[in-house]
């Protein structure tokens, strides 16, 4: 799904100036959609978008960041969709207040806004006016909690962890990490947290590969995604540590699946983005149609190690469990 397809904001708005300069009436997209979502040089994100597109049928239309670190081209990408009459919005913000202006701005005209994956700060949403009619996401500290407590199960007692996250301030990654140490904080000994920037599995590579040589007693490293958790265990093979640092991550990406079932990740917390954006553009749908959604809906996450591997990629990208969908069920009215 390249972004080379779907138009720029400088295209947009060019188009917009020629169709008043020409007099043509806008087109009506009141039964539209526009997503802003995440950069898609991360699978996570490609995989969101892909169910977004999937479930629309064609009613969508779908910005994406340059980069996960892109903050200023997504508030443009979101500025420029906010003027042309869609009717509903889904954003998947890189900060909780990245997109503040543009909401502003949506929260005057009425329109509903789907908060999707990466909630938008709570304080910024009341200063923009309000303007978020339903949050779909999973709990990223549940998500942690997972980790921590996969790890706890399996080694000893004050065993040395070692934290790698995301994006320094990255809210995303600092509630996995919370997480993972409210459910490690009385078993497991955190000896390093590093941060790497726009996520990247060359530099957590990197980092693993600096803090395996600095403490030779690490038993396991938590990583706040699939992709730099796939960093870090090509750092622990490199090493010649396979068999004595385990690696969990969180994501559940096709690849961090296949890593887990190859033996490379012991474990990964899947959080389904495909599922993410199919709900997100249910509850854009629910809403367009006059339903009062749910302000929170937690979105599927479950815990994926060698014994229940299988079927999570043979349900792949779907959840291998049952989950509840309360936007599907408004639309089934």
């Amino acid at each position: 799904m390249p972004s080379a397809r779907r138009p720029v904001p400088a295209v947009l708005a060019l188009l917009a100036v020629s169709c008043v300069l020409a007099g043509c009436a806008p087109p009506d997209r009141s039964s539209e959609v526009a997503a802003v979502i995440k950069g898609l040089d991360n699978p996570f994100f490609q995989a969101m978008a892909d169910g977004i597109e999937d479930t629309a049928r064609g009613e969508v239309t779908v910005q994406a960041a340059q980069s996960t670190a892109d903050t200023t081209g997504q508030a443009d990408k979101l500025s420029a969709v906010a003027v042309q009459g869609f009717g509903c919005y889904m954003i998947n913000p890189i900060s909780g207040t990245n997109l503040v202006q543009s909401l502003s701005g949506l929260a005057e005209q009425g329109k509903p806004v789907i908060n999707i994956d990466s909630p938008v700060d709570p304080a910024a949403a009341r200063l923009a006016g309000d303007p978020l009619t339903s949050y779909v996401g999973t709990d990223n500290q549940d998500a942690g909690r997972l980790a921590g407590e996969f790890l706890v199960e399996r080694l000893p007692a004050g065993a040395a962890v070692a934290l790698i996250g995301g994006t320094g301030g990255d809210v995303t990654s600092t509630d996995r990490l919370t997480g993972f140490r409210q459910a490690a904080s009385d078993r497991l000994r955190v000896v390093q947290t590093v941060a790497v920037d726009e996520w990247s599995r060359p530099q957590a590579l990197t980092r693993a590969e600096e803090i395996l040589r600095g403490q030779p007693e690490l038993t396991a490293f938590f990583v706040a995604n699939d992709d730099m958790g796939l960093g870090v265990s090509r750092a622990v093979a490199n090493a010649g540590r396979a068999d004595e640092v385990q690696v969990v991550s969180v994501d559940g990406t096709e690849e961090g699946l296949r890593a887990v079932a190859a033996g490379g990740l012991a474990a990964t917390v899947a959080q389904y983005p495909y599922t993410i954006g199919e709900m997100g553009m249910r509850a854009c749908r629910a809403a367009v149609a006059g339903h009062r959604l749910p302000a929170t809906v937690e979105a599927p996450v479950a815990l994926v190690d060698k014994a229940n591997v299988d079927k999570a990629l043979a349900a792949f990208p779907r959840p291998f469990e049952e989950y509840d969908d309360p936007y599907q069920r408004l639309l089934a009215r």
